[in-house]
């Protein structure tokens, strides 16, 4: 049988290693040797003996997901085997955290990660509780944490001498030594006119970096007649 279908390009090498590899843009797939975490649902194909389990996160982490609807939702995958993991067909990006690091990613954007690395969902330093992407993971710890975007991502620095603003829609995720607080860029009297869509910003000061993706919402989905 013949087809481009059949490209080295498309077909999955057994591992050589264990941990997270790209497998192509759209997806990662991860040689487990012990345990490893994942959002639930996300697997889409495995191969040898592995066990996917809802990881739970104690009365805490279930109580900040309630109420910040971050949707990150964990299973613990443990045995020896290769999985893959995909979202949506959104864009992957392996990023590897040493000691001392700290990223704030925000959990649409959280597709599986090492057990290695911590994880702790914060309330977003002067953000209030207005727009989305306020509540985000930290991460910390060794290890590679896998990300979801739709598109390609923008990374932008910040420097202490240019602050950054964001959609609180768009932002993906950045540098946890960043300053965080809300940033109004429109006028009452153009809000009473009606509005410019872009009231008000998530201002990002200090040195790092901010990653953003190309849409501020998601599109909604045609739902099934």
């Amino acid at each position: 049988m013949k087809s481009d279908l059949f490209a080295s390009e498309n077909m999955a090498q057994q591992a050589t290693v264990p941990g997270m590899t790209l497998q192509n843009a759209k997806s990662i797939k991860y040689a487990v040797n012990g345990e490893m975490h994942a959002r639930q649902g996300s697997m889409v194909a495995f191969r040898g003996n592995l066990q996917f389990e809802r990881k739970g996160q104690g009365i805490g982490g279930m109580l900040k997901r309630a109420v910040t609807g971050e949707g990150l939702a964990l299973m613990a995958v443990r045995g020896q085997g290769e999985a893959w993991f995909a979202h949506e067909a959104q864009n992957c990006f392996i990023v590897d955290i040493d000691q001392g690091d700290a990223l704030t990613i925000n959990g649409r954007n959280v597709l599986c990660f090492d057990s290695s690395l911590s994880y702790e969902i914060k309330t977003v330093k002067g953000a209030g509780m207005t727009g989305g992407g306020i509540f985000n993971s930290v991460f910390t710890g060794y290890g590679k944490l896998a990300v979801i975007c739709e598109g390609n991502p923008i990374v932008i620095p910040v420097t202490a001498q240019q602050p950054v603003y964001v959609d609180t829609d768009a932002v993906v995720g950045w540098s946890t030594r960043l300053n965080t607080s809300l940033h109004r860029s429109q006028s009452i009297g153009s809000m009473i006119r009606g509005g410019s869509g872009e009231a008000v910003q998530l201002m990002l000061q200090g040195e790092g970096f901010v990653i953003v993706r190309p849409s501020e919402l998601t599109p909604q989905k045609a739902s099934a007649n």
